[in-house]
């Protein structure tokens, strides 16, 4: 009996399943790569070849510790895989292989496929990096957040903005600032049926002829290991509110130190660059300053975001927000300002803060206008469901 030829999806199903498992023997599969499938095998044995802990079985590869070679293999994960499992393997490759130290070679930043963990990485090397390195760094970091103030802008200025004009209303706006919809709305009851038209007692308008702001807004972050994303968009957003008007901006960052980088605003770069990711939590130091910058209570919103694994004197933080919010201040916690998920937080403070009336939750960048937009409204705040 002649043997039938292997389908072409089981072929294919052979192929996947020989990339996956690698190793001696095509793993039992049978299924032998040539070519382009051997250079592909090649690149994943690399980097997956040898387990993280260094046990285990040990397939060929190995980027080792020489600039050239990881290039090389920066390089050919690029020819292989698109953007987004491109940028999965770096970070694979600094976590498993320890390659941070060679992301201080202007050469290697120049290969690598920049993303905002990338930028996380960079920023945690900041200090250590030789000062050759750090003007292409500053090249890959601004290249990041070019493409996240472009995604993010437009969004923010409308969504933000809106909000503004709508809670800056006045009761004796100028003709041109009347907001009629508004106006009848609220003078309904003095509608004349004989003459067919409402008697405007209440004028409602727009304060947009104000020249000073509106709002202000204080930004105060975490900056631990474990927010380098957050870091990254509270970056952005900063400099967003700041480019608009009707909004004092103020950007402060802290680990057990607070740093207030608000005169860097203008360049969100320059505001990444002066921070320093890592190192220990005190939420009660940096709330404390915060409230001692508010100057006009009931049109300030302080946004805390942290994982809330304080280091300082819990009490003394919950105190901070109820003083903030006993003079009318309005007080936003986010675990977290990425596309990450809700990460590891301390739910104990996070409970807390909720007793308080104030909840904390994880938001995406997407969700951030959003959020702005109710708190200076005074509005319940789009809180996303668990999970």
């Amino acid at each position: 009996m002649t043997p039938q030829a292997t389908p072409p999806a089981d072929d294919e199903r052979l192929r996947r399943w020989r990339l996956v498992l690698g190793g001696e023997a095509a793993d039992g599969t049978g299924r032998a790569l040539t070519g382009r499938d051997a250079a592909i095998d090649a690149a994943l044995a690399a980097l997956y070849g040898r387990p993280a802990d260094g046990g285990g079985r040990d397939r060929s590869g190995g980027l080792g510790a020489s600039a050239p070679s990881v290039a090389r293999w920066l390089g050919d994960i690029r020819t292989y895989f698109p953007s987004s499992v491109v940028q999965v393997m770096q970070r694979d490759a600094i976590d498993r292989l320890g390659l941070s130290a060679l992301l201080l070679e202007p050469e290697m930043l120049q290969a690598v496929e920049a993303d905002i963990h990338l930028v996380g990485t960079l920023l945690s090397l900041n200090e250590a990096m030789p000062e050759a390195t750090r003007e292409t760094a500053r090249a890959v970091v601004r290249k990041v957040v070019d493409d996240l103030e472009r995604r993010l802008a437009a969004r923010t200025r409308a969504v933000v903005g809106g909000a503004l004009d709508r809670s800056a209303r006045v009761r004796r706006p100028r003709h041109q600032d009347i907001d009629w919809n508004r106006t009848i709305a609220a003078n309904l009851k003095n509608y004349l049926p004989e003459h067919r038209t409402v008697v405007p007692e209440r004028l409602v308008g727009y304060g947009r002829g104000a020249r000073a702001a509106e709002k202000d807004v204080i930004l105060c972050v975490d900056q631990s290991g474990s927010m380098a994303a957050s870091v990254v968009y509270a970056s952005v957003f900063g400099a967003v509110l700041a480019s608009m008007r009707a909004v004092s901006t103020r950007l402060v960052v802290f680990d057990t130190a607070v740093v207030d980088l608000t005169d860097e605003l203008d360049d969100p770069v320059d505001v990444l660059f002066g921070t320093k990711l890592g190192g220990g939590t005190d939420i009660n130091r940096a709330l404390a300053y915060c409230r001692g910058r508010i100057t006009r209570p009931a049109d300030t919103v302080v946004v805390l975001i942290s994982d809330l694994y304080e280091g300082g004197i819990r009490d003394e933080m919950l105190k901070q927000v109820v003083a903030m919010r006993g003079a009318g201040a309005q007080v936003v916690v986010l675990l977290a300002l990425s596309d990450e998920g809700v990460p590891a937080y301390d739910r104990e403070h996070a409970a807390a803060l909720g007793a308080l009336g104030v909840p904390a939750f994880a938001c995406t960048p997407d969700l951030f206008p959003e959020v702005m937009a109710a708190a200076i409204e005074r509005r319940p705040l789009p809180v996303p469901p668990p999970g």
